[in-house]
């Protein structure tokens, strides 16, 4: 495992300095670089959990995954980068029909310059680009979109986001410090529950600097100022090529 490996993944050219800018830079990067992917989840292939594999599939292999992957692995450059990391587990909010959610995501709380900041590259969605300052009540604003703290009485801190509508619960989760085995049964029920999502639908989606790529089973959609342009290839081949321009995934069949 080479740190500098890692940072070629994401294009990082710059002086990791531990600043809270440069922490802003790796998340931005990060995510425009890592696809959010379920590929091998699709394609019956177990998830490891441990760093080391994560490596190998992500730096050495230059694949995605998803939260539990992404972030474990980003949190490990972190703390070798010299940050403080803290791990949490998360009550995914948005879109959830039977609330309140089971806790099944993964977030870093990240310590630059004396301040924490909310870090997360693990969500295929619309997720801020950059960390969050950790204060209740503050309006961030990232672009377009425009994020704030709040305060659960039961279910800690809620990040807020901004709609149309008004402010809506993107994700929850309490200070509770969690080990990497902490996560192991929410991630085996992502991979085998007859009703997970995970398991159900092809999910691949990343950030670009104009919008987003994003997959849903045969769709595939590219977010653009201008528009949504969708298409679903017409064979394999073309589905593969598709991964590989829009995703930098080379493998069409989740690395088997």
């Amino acid at each position: 495992m080479n740190v500098q490996a890692y940072l070629r993944r994401i294009g990082f050219n710059g002086e990791p300095d531990g600043s809270a800018e440069t922490l802003g830079k790796l998340q931005e990067l990060h995510l425009q670089s890592v696809p959010y992917e379920n590929l091998d989840i699709i394609h019956g292939l177990p998830l490891s959990l441990q760093v080391e594999p994560i490596y190998r599939k992500i730096v050495e292999r230059r694949r995605g995954g998803y939260c539990f992957e992404l972030n474990a692995l980003f949190g490990w450059l972190l703390r070798e980068l010299g940050y403080g990391v803290t791990d949490y587990f998360a009550r995914f909010w948005r879109d959830e029909t039977d609330t309140p959610p089971k806790r099944r995501h993964h977030v870093l709380r990240v310590e630059a310059e004396g301040k924490l900041y909310l870090c997360d590259v693990g969500v295929g969605g619309i997720v801020p680009r950059r960390p969050l300052l950790l204060l209740e009540g503050l309006e961030q604003r990232q672009g377009d979109e425009l994020y704030r703290f709040d305060r659960d009485p039961e279910f800690g801190w809620m990040l807020m986001e901004q709609k149309k509508e008004g402010w809506s619960r993107l994700f929850s989760f309490t200070e509770e410090p969690q080990l990497a085995k902490d996560y192991l049964m929410a991630s085996y029920w992502c991979e085998h529950a007859p009703d997970s999502v995970f398991k159900n639908n092809l999910i691949v989606a990343i950030h670009t600097k104009e919008g987003r790529n994003t997959v849903w089973n045969e769709e595939f959609r590219l977010f653009r100022p201008d528009g949504v342009h969708a298409f679903t290839p017409a064979s394999k081949a073309e589905d593969a090529e598709a991964l590989k321009t829009y995703f930098g995934i080379e493998s069409d069949d989740g690395g088997a």
